[in-house]
């Protein structure tokens, strides 16, 4: 995959619910449009994002399962201003 993150989280090994948990707070460091790679090895993780990316302002740009690890494209989507 030819996506270029902006940073990447290593989730490996953190059981559900902390990849979502620990890539919301990496969202959280970065600016509007930029994307995050996130690796996670918990099969549940697969959905978490994809209801995340739905229910959020940010999306799922891609995503692929690579033997027993999970890459997530998550692109933070830009905030609202008042």
């Amino acid at each position: 995959m030819a996506l270029q993150p902006d940073d990447v989280l290593d989730a490996c090994g953190l059981p559900c619910p902390l990849p979502l948990l620990k890539a919301k707070q990496a969202l959280a460091r970065l600016s509007g449009g930029q994307l995050l790679e996130i690796r996670a090895t918990d099969a549940g993780s697969w959905r978490d994002f994809e209801t995340f990316a739905e229910n959020s302002i940010h999306e799922l740009v891609a995503r692929e399962e690579r033997g027993e690890v999970y890459h997530y494209w998550l692109r933070k989507g830009a905030e609202p201003t008042t």
